[in-house]
């Protein structure tokens, strides 16, 4: 009996919800996920997930009365608060300028194709087709779910639409910024004559050269989807996840491309899959 009276109750319930308590169950709910989404692109998660282990230690020892243990733990957590503020401030300060700028609206109803957009895809394989003819080294990192902050810092910023011309004359010879990495965040050039971190992999082919070396250590590192182009041979290569593609035609590399970069923006939006099904139904 006591069970039918509390499913009874439970649906008595039902009819008292109100338009408002929905706005506000959404709009909890895009909260949580915008900070998922933070946590997914800055190289954040090994923090967080620390982070969840002192707060279940902190209950544990409560729970299991360790009065020495419980004690330092909640003075950790309290000064720990400060020191998280300290620690994410770039991410913070970069959250809130995304809700200045409308970013969020745009991720949420269907933007997610101007994040990294097909004209980026295509200046970028036009200039590097360009750059293998003439075999002029080049090397361009496409940012993915990790921010780049620490690359981008050590290069120029240029904020500027990603165009073969514009990448050819960064990568030409006597250009002051041919010696570093490109990167492209959003489907604009956000720096160049960025540093990268070089690989330690000890099994890499020894043909291979510092650019290609540094582009799979970024790849290494980070979730970025890398282009090089040789100098030596004018060949095109993909980086990803650690491993490198050589060798690439023209059609592979552009279809290289947007796997890893179309597809990873559709994943990444909240109400694509309503889309995904929404194109099927029309096609």
């Amino acid at each position: 009996m006591d069970i039918f009276s509390s499913i009874k109750q439970t649906f008595s319930q039902i009819g008292t919800i109100r338009i408002m308590d929905i706005i506000d169950i959404a709009l909890v709910a895009v909260l949580l996920y915008f900070i998922i989404m933070l946590i997914r692109r800055t190289r954040t998660s090994k923090v967080f997930m620390g982070i969840l282990i002192i707060l279940l230690a902190l209950w544990l020892s409560g729970e299991i009365q360790l009065y020495t243990v419980n004690y330092i733990l909640r003075s950790a957590v309290q000064i720990g608060l400060l020191a998280l503020v300290v620690l994410f401030q770039p991410e913070i300060r970069r959250f809130l300028e995304t809700l200045g700028n409308g970013t969020p609206f745009t991720m949420l109803f269907g933007g997610e194709r101007s994040l990294t957009s097909e004209n980026a895809i295509t200046q970028t394989v036009l200039a590097c087709t360009d750059l293998s003819k003439t075999r002029t080294g080049a090397l361009i990192i496409f940012e993915r779910s990790n921010r780049l902050e620490e690359q981008i810092r050590t290069g120029t910023i240029l904020d500027a639409e990603t165009t073969a011309e514009l990448l050819k004359n960064i990568f030409y010879p006597k250009a002051p910024l041919h010696d570093g990495a490109v990167i492209i965040r959003n489907g604009r050039i956000e720096a160049a004559g960025c540093m990268l971190p070089l690989s330690e992999n000890p099994n890499l082919s020894r043909d291979l050269g510092m650019r290609h070396r540094a582009g799979i250590g970024m790849s290494e590192a980070t979730d970025a989807l890398v282009v090089i182009v040789s100098e030596e041979t004018g060949g095109i290569s993909v980086a990803e996840s650690g491993m490198l593609k050589r060798h690439l035609s023209r059609d592979t590399f552009e279809k290289l491309l947007r796997n890893g970069l179309l597809t990873e923006q559709e994943e990444q939006t909240p109400f694509s899959l309503f889309r995904k099904k929404d194109k099927g139904n029309i096609s």
